[in-house]
């Protein structure tokens, strides 16, 4: 039988103030895997959202804690998880009354994109601590709102941003800001190509185990169709997501905000174009797979944030082939001031360019001269260091026990995820865009300001 919330909230309240007699999941690394330990003492965890990449991330979070309950609109895969699980969890359709539960101490959101900020603040307003995935937001309207909730409630909120949590990034971070490449002049933030060719998709009839009106939530209604939720092909509709530009775009632009040395910042303009490859309407994905944005900083860094048109590995699926770019297009896309070298990028990753340097780093490494001399030259002891985590759940779980900020913070990841959103809506405006990063706002464009938001279907508004 479970402990009651109360008595094991009591123990783990008691016990961290005396510092002794701790749980596992609050220690190191060789004692989490106590097995001795009673499961009881661990927290008890809720996963929204368990298909595909909830699955993954469950798995990550049931090494430090108990999955008590498991979420899905698709009952499939809330039964998969189920098992997975060892048909422990109790399984919901509708995360509201997952939230209800007394017992549930922390929650890892997996849904899909126009899910994220009802139920991560939802949960907050619970008193649940979350693990939250990226993207972070569907619109820059619903970040502030997430900010003031996160805040008010004090809850700890990680952003599945893991390559915090990965040495080659912080080794990257640490030696731009630490002067190794001179006075940071440009980065370049480079996606993907990700093809979203597909279409058209034909209606086809509701599966039975699918709540599909509950799946489609705030976005505006459509006829059902697989490839709007299949996979990871939600991505590539923008009712539900922003496409590769918000879902790597998370990831890769956050790297070079903190290299930068602007968490809490952002642009001051934007000027972003795309390549949609298939025809206006609903039967066919609406989201540009080819991309380019040049966005200028206050510290007088530009940032040209780009999909990766000749990377050796491209990504897509069975639904369409990548089309190659033309000439033209790639003139077009890129204007006549872009470097060369981008243009033909054969790569993703971000790359640091300094008056005396470049930095280059992806999931693969990190690359560059500064980092070749960093084993004759290491960077001083007083020398500024990038938050210590080589675990972004531990990190996650070791955060819900401090109570101190986590490595990735909504307050952090709410402004790199605004870059992105910024460069959707310079681009399907098609027209460039002046942002003012402290009152976080759309400068002399009032018809691209009231993008920060969009229309919401009732009864699924999010709010505050």
């Amino acid at each position: 039988m479970l402990h009651s919330t109360s008595n094991r909230r009591d123990f783990l309240r008691s016990t961290a103030a005396a510092g002794t007699l701790m749980p596992y999941w609050f220690l190191g690394k060789n004692v989490r895997a106590d097995e001795t330990t009673s499961k009881n003492d661990r927290p008890h965890v809720g996963a929204i959202g368990v298909g595909g990449r909830g699955a993954e991330v469950t798995q990550w979070a049931a090494k430090f804690g108990e999955i008590a309950a498991v979420c899905d609109v698709d009952r499939r895969k809330a039964e998969r998880a189920k098992v997975a699980f060892g048909g422990k969890p109790e399984i919901y359709e509708d995360y509201r009354k997952l939230l209800e539960r007394k017992d549930i101490d922390l929650i890892v959101n997996a849904t899909p994109d126009h899910w994220h900020t009802a139920v991560n603040i939802a949960a907050c307003k619970a008193d649940k601590d979350v693990y939250a995935e990226k993207p972070l937001t569907l619109t820059i309207d619903e970040g502030k709102l997430l900010c003031k909730v996160v805040e008010q409630t004090g809850r700890i909120v990680q952003v599945g941003t893991q390559q915090r949590s990965e040495k080659f990034f912080q080794t990257a971070v640490e030696l731009v800001r630490n002067g190794r490449i001179g006075k940071l002049k440009q980065v370049w933030v480079a996606l993907p190509y990700f093809t979203t060719k597909g279409g058209p998709f034909p209606k086809q009839p509701v599966p039975p185990e699918l709540n599909w009106d509950l799946y489609q939530g705030q976005a505006p209604e459509h006829d059902y169709c697989p490839q709007r939720t299949r996979g990871g092909q939600f991505r590539w509709w923008y009712e539900y997501a922003g496409g590769i530009i918000t879902d790597w775009g998370n990831h890769h632009v956050d790297v070079a905000h903190w290299g930068m040395d602007c968490e809490l910042s952002g642009p001051t303009s934007v000027e972003a174009r795309g390549l949609f490859p298939n025809p206006p309407g609903p039967e066919y994905f609406n989201t540009p797979d080819r991309f380019f944005s040049r966005m200028a900083y206050p510290n007088g860094v530009e940032v040209l944030y780009f999909a990766s048109l000749s990377q050796r590995a491209r990504f897509g699926d069975d639904v369409g082939k990548h089309e190659e770019t033309s000439p033209e297009q790639v003139a077009w896309l890129f204007g006549k001031d872009a470097p060369e070298e981008i243009k033909t990028c054969n790569r993703d990753g971000v790359m640091f360019i300094g008056e005396k340097g470049r930095v280059f780093v992806n999931r693969g490494g990190v690359y560059g001269k500064p980092v070749e001399e960093l084993k004759e030259n290491p960077l001083p002891a007083d020398a500024w260091r990038a938050y210590p985590s080589d675990d972004h759940m531990a990190d996650f779980f070791e955060c819900v026990k401090t109570r101190k900020q986590p490595v990735a913070p909504v307050q952090v990841e709410h402004r790199t995820i605004t870059a992105c959103h910024l460069t959707n809506i310079s681009l399907r405006l098609n027209r460039k865009i002046a942002w003012d990063p402290e009152k976080q706002r759309i400068v002399g464009d009032d018809e691209a300001d009231a993008w920060q938001k969009r229309r919401q279907r009732a009864p699924y508004v999010v709010n505050a």
